[in-house]
């Protein structure tokens, strides 16, 4: 039997940033349907493989929301300096919270914790349906959008969001081309255990072959590690004994934090561009990775894709009081160009640290040298480049 549900905004995708922009547009005042293959479950336990560095306005964004307040304190791990440095040479940067008189420089957030919460928090508003199904099919018309979903429902609204992750089903199904390259990088991700405590500091040593992050977790002496090299080396290291691969990233780290010792599975995973060529279409809008993925070598993919939730509800919310039809191609480009613009900055300055920083080029390693001990020494130039990290410093598509 079918039976036929409306609202006025269905989002395909229950995930970190579709949850957002439900829990947003909500707020301001819209019926939202949320559909979502399965529902998240609490985290317990060791600390989860995917974390997210959440910076100052994804932060306001989530207490904006309600959902910053829900997180477990012992799954928030917040960090207030950052070091970089070039294996390469002795060059370096340091930043600190500090430098731009702030408490701290961001969170480090499991993926999973976060994305509970979300749900949780939407679970509180009548204005929102959280349907546990899969979408079959979607149709598009001069006035409405169709869903059909697997537990027989049929979902209609006046516009339909994408939010379904890197591999979107929507954006498939609407046909939106996709641009993309292979970043020729494999990322490692583990839990790790280290000799001396992080102290709430955020690392990353540029390697030959690619970049190493250790994130602080919230036990003293716990990092998680995102390590971006060549799919062969990565597949190498993931089936190195502990032993071996301890003493790898010991010496990989130069044992700034002592001996370190791997407490997980060390899975691997590709990294690719992709870039929608198109973010919006009549009754179609795409938001975070259907949209949009990156390097992760900065972090900054997650609140890329919080900027599209905030930019996204706030142009719904001007048309709230307005005759704007909210699936109308002239208002849905509003949200396009400030969105674009945003991923196209992110994605060109990814690509320019990736050549800079990949290789032992002795020009590139001298001008890298060069400039990173320039920045460190320059105070005014490493607090607007902490500003644009924390978000405070609003550059195309942020509020």
């Amino acid at each position: 039997m079918v039976t036929t549900e409306s609202v006025d905004i269905a989002i395909v995708g229950g995930g970190m940033v579709g949850m957002a922009t439900a829990i947003g547009l909500a707020q301001a005042g819209y019926q939202v349907a949320v559909v979502e293959r399965a529902a998240p479950q609490p985290v317990s336990g060791e600390p989860k493989l995917r974390v997210s560095a959440i910076n100052r306005a994804s932060e306001q964004w989530l207490r904006d929301l309600g959902a910053w307040q829900l997180l477990p304190s012992d799954r928030l791990s917040p960090y207030d300096g950052m070091q970089v440095w070039d294996k390469d040479n002795l060059a370096g940067i340091e930043f600190h919270a500090d430098d731009v008189a702030e408490p701290d420089l961001g969170h480090i957030i499991e993926n999973d914790a976060l994305g509970y919460a979300l749900w949780q928090r939407a679970e509180q508003i009548s204005a929102i349906k959280l349907l546990i199904a899969t979408p079959q099919g979607v149709a598009v018309s001069e006035r409405d959008a169709w869903l059909n979903l697997d537990n027989g429902t049929m979902l209609t609204a006046q516009l339909l969001l994408a939010a379904d992750g890197a591999n979107s089903w929507l954006r498939q199904q609407c046909q939106i081309p996709l641009s993309f390259r292979d970043y020729g990088h494999h990322a490692l991700v583990g839990t790790v255990r280290t000799q001396q405590p992080h102290n709430g500091v955020a690392r990353q040593v540029f390697l030959p072959e690619g970049p190493l992050a250790l994130l602080p977790l919230s036990d003293p002496n716990l990092c998680s590690i995102v390590w971006s090299q060549s799919p062969q080396l990565a597949q190498q290291r993931s089936e190195l004994s502990e032993a071996d691969f301890d003493l790898a990233i010991s010496v990989a780290t130069e044992s700034r934090l002592g001996q370190i010792q791997i407490e997980s599975a060390r899975p691997v995973f590709p990294l690719m561009m992709r870039y929608a060529r198109d973010f919006v279409r009549p009754r179609i809008a795409l938001l975070g990775d259907a949209a949009h993925t990156i390097h992760p070598l900065a972090g900054q993919g997650v609140n890329l894709g919080f900027g599209d939730s905030m930019a996204l509800v706030a142009t719904l919310q001007e048309a709230q009081n307005s005759d704007w039809d909210i699936g109308s191609l002239r208002l849905l480009q509003r949200y396009e160009r400030q969105r674009q613009a945003a991923a196209q900055e992110m994605l060109a300055a990814m690509d320019g640290f990736r050549w800079l920083f990949a290789g032992s080029n002795p020009l590139k390693k001298a001008v890298r040298g060069l400039g990173m001990n320039l920045v460190d020494r320059a105070g005014g130039v490493k607090n607007q480049l902490l500003a644009h990290a924390l978000g405070l410093q609003h550059s195309a598509g942020t509020r």
